[in-house]
């Protein structure tokens, strides 16, 4: 423990190129539109994979519901957050007299749309992401939940692949591990149809945080521990620079992690809202 008497003098700053995507920002800026107006407003699933925002917009009125819960409701609004959603919850809100508030991502929406027209043809699809993720349940339902979906190609077993495979991604994959399993597929002699369809606001960001990971004697990471996007980033820092620490709130910073006059960087998922990171900023400045 650091001395109360003795301050760290840390330097600190936020990557400005951290914070929410596009997707994000259009999903909670809706809520917080109806919230304001009505006072509450659900939510199917996490609006964001991060809790400490989940917490904030709890505060203000949204109640986060799941699926089963979504059965039973009727006559009221429902926000689809930005991972979207299979073609059975627009069935269910149809039947059950529900306004859904669409705040899916235009890049899911584009992914789940050339994934249903794949399957209208018969290929066979495979989807390279995160098992029981939410946007991996709203590609499978676009193929009546026929598609093959793998997390690790060690999932696969290649010798009884088909010869002919369509392969797809979840949005915020990494570019380099799907280039990666295509060329592994081609290699074992299957004729791939590769789809890289990984948003690129997400992957550019791997380089982005690879640069800024360089210039710190430590680094900060925030994210949701729910966030694959964050996993895969924090890997990133990590990779570049070994004084990387993933943190979830301030309460998680320990003041053994820093020695006087250091730099320290502050960056975060695209689930990672900049209050937060601000917030750990001052803490830190604190020491």
């Amino acid at each position: 423990m650091v001395p109360a008497y003795k301050t760290l003098n840390l330097k600190v700053e936020i990557d400005q190129n951290s914070g929410f995507c596009f997707g994000v920002v259009y999903a909670i800026e809706m809520a917080e539109e109806i919230l304001d107006e009505q006072g509450y407003l659900y939510c199917l699933g996490d609006i964001v994979h991060n809790d400490e925002e989940v917490k904030r917009l709890e505060s203000k009125g949204l109640k986060i519901i799941d699926h089963e819960f979504l059965k039973s409701l009727t006559d009221e609004k429902v926000l689809i957050r930005a991972h979207g959603e299979p073609p059975s919850t627009y069935e269910l809100a149809l039947k059950n007299n529900l306004e859904l508030i669409d705040a899916s991502c235009p890049v899911v929406l584009k992914l789940q749309n050339r994934i249903r027209k794949s399957y209208e043809k018969e290929n066979q699809i495979y989807i390279y992401g995160k098992h029981g993720h939410a946007e991996v349940m709203g590609l499978l339902g676009q193929t009546s939940n026929n598609a093959v979906v793998f997390q690790d190609i060690s999932e696969l077993d290649i010798k009884k692949l088909p010869k002919n495979l369509t392969l797809y991604s979840q949005t915020t994959k990494s570019v380099d591990k799907f280039n990666e399993i295509s060329q592994t597929l081609r290699d074992a002699g299957i004729e791939v149809d590769s789809n890289d369809t990984i948003c690129r606001q997400v992957s550019n960001r791997d380089e982005e945080l690879r640069v800024f990971a360089g210039n710190y004697d430590t680094i900060i990471f925030v994210s949701g521990t729910k966030s694959s996007n964050g996993k895969v980033l924090y890997q990133v820092c990590k990779n570049k620079n070994p004084e990387t620490y993933f943190v979830s709130n301030v309460d998680d910073l320990d003041a053994a992690w820093f020695r006087e006059n250091q730099t320290v960087g502050i960056c975060g998922a695209t689930s990672t809202p900049m209050w937060l990171m601000e917030e750990i900023k001052q803490r830190l400045l604190s020491y």
